[in-house]
């Protein structure tokens, strides 16, 4: 049973030092009872209250810190729906070589896992761990592999295979690096743990059903170990949606705390598209690492669209600073462009201007994130706005153009733009930003 926030208080110190971040220990409290705070927090905490606290206020999915330095967080959500409060630590995208793999696609593979680099909305994606799986039987040419992967893509590891004293010698050869050892059952229990606990990694453990999963994240947790990730074995694609969702419902809801962990899931197979779909149900639904088969750009661009879509704050939308942007090297005449701060909005516009061959100035007022005729509904983006930001931009001295093109949804606002901003001419733009080069070659070149 979750305590409430004034249970929690009595076994705080009441001194009110406002250390934590808090105001008063009730406050705290409060937070604690929310899951929104961690009791290290309170400098001043007692024994009592660590042992009867420490476990009743941590996320009901347990939060694993993976790399080197810990930058690489699994878990630690509170909700079942992102519109609850928002998902929290995006699920971790590995790319898997095997250790009989021919050097040259090893190397080309490694190679390109460090340099992949994506930037969308703003933001610069890349690929977050390196899976290496054991085929063959040469155990210190798997162990030399894993080495290798982990110093040409300084990636934490995933670390799989079915003999557990290679799993053991390649945990020790990754001593630090917060890696996984994947996958532990029944039987390899207790020295895969031992390993990962020695060597600082964390531990994937595994069982064909939920109860059997259960018995083993409670045999370790019952030793003192903690740092565990579930790998589900699910056939298909519906009994991988369910089971995510059985298992997290549990933990939030019911607070089944050996299923409060993150997940660990291999796509399997050489069908991209099918590859594709198990991987973004996997996204879609709770996971917390999830290892692609191959290397495939394209394969790649879709999944971090969709999990930077999933993982942002739906109450607060990725958006660019407002204010006066160059696209390309605009002269005083270059033509000048509106649109609104959301950031998919600014970065879809500014492409195509660039795209259509000119050089122009791009306009860009608070909107609060908001898309171009959610902010026109929310009176956001009205001549008003839009002339008033003008003005206080100081774009009017630096142009020599009047002419101001907006966005061909909001061409009511024209008229009022021309009263609020006299000396200037309202455009009408296209309505999609994929026509703005054939409106730039029809109507300003």
């Amino acid at each position: 049973m979750a305590l409430t926030g004034l249970q929690i208080q009595k076994l705080l110190p009441k001194t009110n030092c406002k250390e934590c971040g808090s105001n008063t220990c009730l406050a705290f409290a409060m937070k604690l009872a929310a899951k929104k705070a961690d009791l290290s927090q309170c400098p001043y905490a007692s024994e009592e209250a660590k042992s009867v606290l420490g476990a009743a206020s941590e996320p009901p999915v347990k939060l694993i810190s993976i790399g080197p330095d810990g930058s690489l967080k699994l878990g630690g959500e509170t909700v079942l729906y992102r519109h609850e409060k928002t998902f929290v630590h995006q699920t971790a995208i590995a790319i898997n070589i095997n250790d009989t793999d021919s050097p040259a696609i090893i190397e080309s593979v490694l190679r390109s896992i460090r340099d992949y680099s994506l930037e969308r909305v703003g933001e610069k994606l890349s690929i977050d761990m390196v899976a290496v799986s054991q085929k063959g039987n040469d155990a210190q040419a798997f162990v030399d592999l894993v080495k290798k992967a982990f110093d040409v893509t300084h990636c934490p590891v995933i670390i799989r295979s079915n003999d557990c004293a290679s799993l053991c010698a390649a945990s020790i050869a990754l001593k630090g690096s917060r890696s996984v050892l994947a996958s532990a059952t029944g039987d390899k229990l207790e020295k895969l743990r031992a390993s990962a606990a020695e060597n600082g990694n964390a531990l994937a453990v595994t069982a064909p059903d939920l109860d059997a999963l259960v018995a083993l994240t409670t045999q370790l947790r019952t030793s003192g170990f903690n740092d565990i990730l579930l790998q589900f074995q699910t056939q298909g694609l519906a009994e991988q949606f369910q089971t995510n969702s059985i298992a997290r419902r549990a933990a939030l809801k019911d607070q089944v705390k050996p299923l409060g962990y993150p997940s660990l899931r291999y796509i399997e197979g050489n069908d991209i598209l099918d590859s594709i779909v198990e991987a973004i149900s996997d996204i879609a639904k709770y996971g917390g690492i999830c290892v692609l088969p191959v290397f495939d750009p394209a394969m790649l661009v879709t999944l971090m669209t969709i999990r930077q879509n999933l993982y942002t704050d739906p109450q607060k939308p990725i958006q660019v600073e407002p204010k006066i942007y160059p696209v390309g090297e605009p002269k005083p005449d270059s033509a000048v462009f509106v649109t609104t701060n959301f950031s998919l909005t600014y970065f879809i516009v500014s492409g195509e201007i660039e795209n259509s061959g000119i050089s122009a100035w791009l306009v860009v007022p608070e909107c609060e994130g908001m898309s171009v005729l959610t902010a026109w509904a929310a009176g956001k983006f009205s001549g008003a706005t839009i002339a008033k930001f003008v003005k206080e931009s100081g774009i009017e001295s630096a142009v020599t153009t009047r002419d101001i093109i907006i966005p061909g949804y909001v061409a009511q606002i024209s008229g009022e733009l021309e009263e609020n901003l006299p000396g200037w001419k309202a455009i009408v733009g296209p309505q999609e930003a994929g026509d703005i080069e054939s409106f730039v070659k029809a109507k300003l070149k």
